[in-house]
């Protein structure tokens, strides 16, 4: 066990590369339990959510998804939030390191509209099927098209009598799918899914294999790399997580002013390490060579890369040193930034 995204959670259950192999080659199954999950229902969910997040949820249909920020009036990223439509309301799949902040910001903005807003987290939890062959399983199980689903479509249906939200995702280039159940149906799934999910050749996989394989594709994860102290372009999220099309919402001023100067002064890079020691978050990147010790950055996350057989990881830099190949220098360790994601052999 170890902590991710504040969260004790599986690092491992047993052998590192197995676990890695069936997320690369096959599925694996996750648990990722670290979730918040709000309910707004009332006629002005949408319209209102929509004038506080960065994603456009005024134009969901049922079945659809999107994701988007939670930002204050400064443009800074309080939460990462998923929306889902469902017929009569919408849910928002969060963090839970931030889940009293962000149901207070969410109830705080809910003056004159006709909205109910409501904590679902400790009625609920998550399981994620990760690999290439995951919508497969899931399609066979769920009696379900999973693979038609839109990037965050989901459906309801029912898994060994347990019913459940699927949500369909990318996970390293290939479509996988959260599942949403009720907290005391989560162990039963997870025991049905892992004989099914070993049968094709998969196994549980816990995150210290998603961590490598995420950093290898150069994914973000909000608390680690990203929080209340960025704003979307540094980390890296101004196309992903932001509509320019929607109208008004909190923080757009910011997201605009910096959208119309072209740039952010500085942005999450990737980085590959030439020492067997993975540097810890918050690792002073000082510029290579420079005989004063110019700082150019700092560390948010690193791991072993299979890919490339050394650490990898994911830093700010500024944006004069961010061009891949500038060499670098952390805590003593020679570093270089690299573009990510890497390509699989």
């Amino acid at each position: 066990m170890d902590e991710y995204f504040a969260t004790l959670l599986p690092a491992r259950f047993g052998d590192f590369d197995a676990e890695y192999k069936a997320i690369r080659s096959a599925v694996a199954l996750v648990d990722t339990n670290y979730r918040a999950l709000f309910s707004l229902a009332g006629p002005d969910r949408q319209r209102y959510l929509n004038a506080v997040l960065s994603s456009n949820v005024r134009d969901l249909k049922e079945g659809q998804g999107s994701v988007g920020l939670l930002l204050n009036p400064q443009g800074h990223i309080l939460a990462e939030m998923e929306t889902y439509a469902t017929t009569e309301r919408i849910l928002a799949l969060s963090h839970a390191m931030v889940r009293e902040r962000t149901f207070a910001t969410l109830d705080k903005f809910i003056i004159m509209d006709d909205v109910t807003l409501e904590d679902l987290t400790s009625a609920t939890g998550t399981l994620d099927l990760l690999g290439p062959r995951s919508v497969e399983l899931l399609s066979e199980l769920a009696k379900v098209d999973i693979a038609s689903l839109p990037e965050l479509g989901h459906l309801e249906a029912t898994l060994a009598s347990i019913p459940c939200r699927i949500v369909r995702r990318t996970f390293a280039g290939h479509p996988s799918a959260t599942l949403v159940a009720a907290r005391e149906d989560v162990v039963p799934l997870w025991q049905d899914l892992l004989g099914s999910v070993r049968a094709i050749g998969g196994a549980p996989a816990g995150f210290a294999a998603v961590n490598s394989i995420r950093l290898e594709s150069g994914i973000a994860w909000f608390g680690q790399d990203y929080d209340d102290k960025n704003i979307p372009h540094e980390a890296g999220l101004e196309v992903s997580h932001i509509s320019y099309e929607k109208g008004c919402y909190t923080g757009q001023e910011i997201v605009e002013r910096v959208r119309s100067r072209g740039h952010a002064n500085r942005r999450l890079t990737g980085l590959q390490f030439f020492d067997a020691r993975m540097p810890a978050a918050g690792t002073r990147l000082l510029v290579s060579g420079d005989p004063a010790g110019k700082e150019a950055g700092h560390v948010t996350s690193s791991a072993f890369s299979p890919l490339l057989s050394r650490p990898i990881g994911l830093g700010y830099l500024r944006r004069e040193h961010s061009a891949a190949g500038t060499r670098l220098d952390a805590s003593g360790a020679a570093a270089e930034v690299i573009a990510l994601p890497l390509s699989e052999k």
